[in-house]
């Protein structure tokens, strides 16, 4: 099937985040949704989810899934609201318990915090499927941007979250906790070995140099082809050395310190204190 795809975009996070709908049904599935977050504030707003709200219910839609493509470090997730708002169930990859470990001591959440992705609906593994509608969704474990990264194949349409940018933009970033850019070409190789003609949805993007608008769809041909990291055949070797090089000299995102916290909660706040105030923590030199 080839699911009628659409896209909000974030200017703040240059996140894309996707509404997938079976095309001849009302069924449809929420991909990295974005929950604004002011900084300097700390304040939250539900401004880019609302848009994701009134389209669904403007053309008489049903959720079914809000999925995560992986625990994003550059912005919280909205799947909370979205679900109460609108129902369906929340998804990640099973490996989301090896973020929450990690990160868990990082911010020394304690024994109350449970590190076994219990606070997600599903826990997706390689090779898994599921249905929105009619339609029939695969599951790609994909890592190496992080432990818990995923591909969903609904249909002709592949959503890649962080793992593939754009053609003029490249790939993901591997120096996280837990990333590998051994790890990320083998996945890599892993959705390029879909059919050419599949559609590739990206998680961002950021406007290459010498590129005049945003844009976040592409093909797996396209990317085999014209993939500035990785296309043409760039041996593994080759891509580990530009890769870690790169990586070597980013900045952390801006919003990693909350985009965890939250995210390893699939989307929820950390407990509230005695008198419902809600704290997120800053670990100093951690990362």
């Amino acid at each position: 099937m080839t699911p009628n795809v659409k896209a909000f975009f974030d200017p703040e996070t240059f996140t894309v985040s996707y509404l997938a709908q079976e095309p001849e049904g009302v069924a449809c599935a929420i991909i990295d949704s974005v929950l604004d977050f002011d900084h300097a504030s700390g304040r939250t707003s539900t401004r880019s989810a609302d848009q994701i709200v009134e389209y669904v219910r403007a053309n008489n839609l049903r959720v079914e899934w809000i999925l995560e493509s992986h625990v994003h470090a550059d912005h919280l997730s909205a799947a909370p609201y979205l679900q109460q708002e609108l129902g369906g169930k929340i998804g990640i990859g099973d490996q989301i318990v090896t973020i929450q470990e990690t990160f868990g001591k990082i911010f020394n959440e304690g024994t109350e915090f449970q590190r076994d992705g219990s606070q997600f609906d599903a826990l997706f593994r390689e090779g898994d499927s599921f249905h929105v509608g009619q339609m029939r969704g695969d599951v790609l474990h994909t890592p190496g941007h992080t432990p818990a990264c995923l591909t969903y194949v609904i249909g002709d349409a592949a959503f890649v979250g962080d793992t593939l940018f754009m053609p003029d933009f490249g790939t993901a970033r591997c120096d996280f906790p837990g990333g590998s850019s051994e790890t990320l070409y083998d996945s890599i190789q892993k959705i390029l070995s879909l059919p050419d003609e599949t559609r590739v949805f990206v998680g961002h993007d950021y406007k290459a140099p010498g590129r005049d608008e945003y844009a976040w769809e592409t093909t797996v041909g396209e990317q085999k082809a014209l993939n500035i990291h990785i296309g043409q055949g760039r041996s593994i070797e080759e891509f580990v050395e530009m890769r870690d090089a790169r990586d070597a000299t980013l900045p952390m995102p801006r919003l990693i310190l909350p985009s965890l916290q939250v995210n390893m909660r699939a989307g929820q706040m950390p407990p509230a204190d005695e008198k419902g105030d809600v704290f997120l923590k800053l670990p100093l030199n951690k990362l």
